[in-house]
């Protein structure tokens, strides 16, 4: 499998978003009678469920305490990185300011030192106290290194979910300077689901969910404001990612029973992104760009990777993508944009619908094809003018 690159070495072939499509099935069905539900399980054997299939990233531009909420009460889960700027500072909005104002020149570097301030223990509880006060499901994210820490003291606060969250995650870490974390013994220990990512491969995909976790992060470097794969020249592109993870779910739920959700993680700004992710495998996706472009949303139209704070090899920056309007607007519509930005679960509807998938499982067995000119053909005028999916 795959093609020869030069002497001795071959590559596989792998596929973004842009290069596939969906084929419409032979029975449509109504998009309103269609289940868009989503279910993290417990360690109990029941699940957290979620009206819709969508998670907002920990990401200090898109999630704060208010956005989260709102996220909840539309039927979703938002996540808060519990190592940004909400555990760091009493009062995060100001030291947002100071980002969405930095300069062009200036805004990494800025970025850098405000995140070099010390996390704040606890600011861990009171954030999620607060979630819990809103009355939504509190979630939130750590690196590996953190996650014993952090887990134990969101624990005692009530987290409902904890994500452990890295730009590569392994079961096997090796390091000579720092204890690497026990994932199996972490996930037992914790009372609420352990989600983890991220990751792209079939055989890691195996072993993370051999540990326990609830559910995997699938993604390393498609995010709007990322810039992993500059850098480090690292991932791949979001469809192949998601089938071969996705048949490590299916292989794992064979061998054992116990089915172990994937989330597509990142490169997803329109409805149709999100609808290929969840043909090719995905239970759910979770997205960040599209929702930093919510009101609700803390960077007020600004958005930057978790990674953009290293103090040595920044892995995102900051970018501008706007306010388009609520997160209502941009979950359910009306839309006002031609574009595919807004109603999201409107998208994943009525494609559900046109494929006759009553619910996501089946939505996974849709027929995808190949075909790089999917957004192109007939689209001239659309290109020309810069509108709807001629969009640049």
């Amino acid at each position: 499998m795959g093609m020869w690159i030069g002497r001795n070495r071959k590559a596989r072939v792998t596929y973004g978003f842009d290069e596939i499509a969906l084929v419409p099935g032979n029975v449509t069905i109504n998009p309103d009678e269609v289940d868009t539900g989503f279910g993290i399980p417990t360690r109990e054997g029941g699940e957290i469920g979620l009206k819709i299939p969508i998670l907002a990233s920990a990401m200090d531009g898109v999630a704060d305490v208010r956005f989260c909420a709102t996220m909840g009460r539309l039927g979703g889960l938002g996540v808060i990185n519990l190592e940004g700027v909400q555990t760091r500072y009493e009062n995060p909005a100001e030291v947002l300011e100071q980002v969405v104002n930095a300069g062009k020149g200036q805004a990494t570097s800025l970025i850098q030192k405000l995140y070099a301030e010390p996390i704040k223990e606890e600011l861990i509880g009171r954030r999620i106290e607060e979630l819990k006060r809103a009355g939504v499901l509190a979630a939130v994210s750590s690196i590996p290194q953190k996650a014993e820490r952090y887990g134990a003291l969101a624990q005692e606060a009530g987290v409902d979910v904890f994500v452990v969250q890295s730009t590569v995650s392994t079961v096997r870490h090796v390091s000579s300077r720092y204890r690497s974390l026990d994932l199996a013994a972490f996930c037992r220990d914790m009372k609420a689901p352990v989600l983890i990512g991220n990751t792209v491969t079939y055989g890691v995909t195996l072993e993370l969910m051999e540990c326990g976790v609830a559910g995997i992060l699938v993604g390393v470097g498609p995010g709007a404001a990322c810039t992993s794969r500059g850098v480090l020249g690292l991932g791949v592109p979001q469809v192949t990612a998601t089938v071969d993870c996705a048949a490590a779910r299916d292989y794992h739920f064979k061998r054992t029973g116990r089915f172990v959700p994937i989330i597509t993680d990142g490169g997803m700004s329109k409805g149709g992104d999100v609808c290929k992710a969840l043909a090719c495998g995905a239970d759910a996706v979770m997205v960040g760009s599209a929702f930093a472009r919510a009101r609700e949303a803390p960077g007020r139209g600004n958005h930057w990777g978790m990674a953009t704070p290293h103090a040595n090899l920044p892995r995102g920056t900051r970018i501008r993508v706007g306010i388009s309007g609520t997160l209502e607007q941009i979950l359910f519509g009306p839309a006002e944009v031609d574009d595919g930005s807004q109603n999201l679960v409107g998208a994943v509807r009525t494609c559900m619908g046109s494929v006759g998938a009553e619910d996501i499982r089946r939505f996974q067995e849709t027929e995808i094809i190949i075909a790089p000119s999917i957004k192109t053909e007939g689209k001239l005028f659309q290109t020309v003018q810069n509108v709807g999916m001629g969009l640049r």
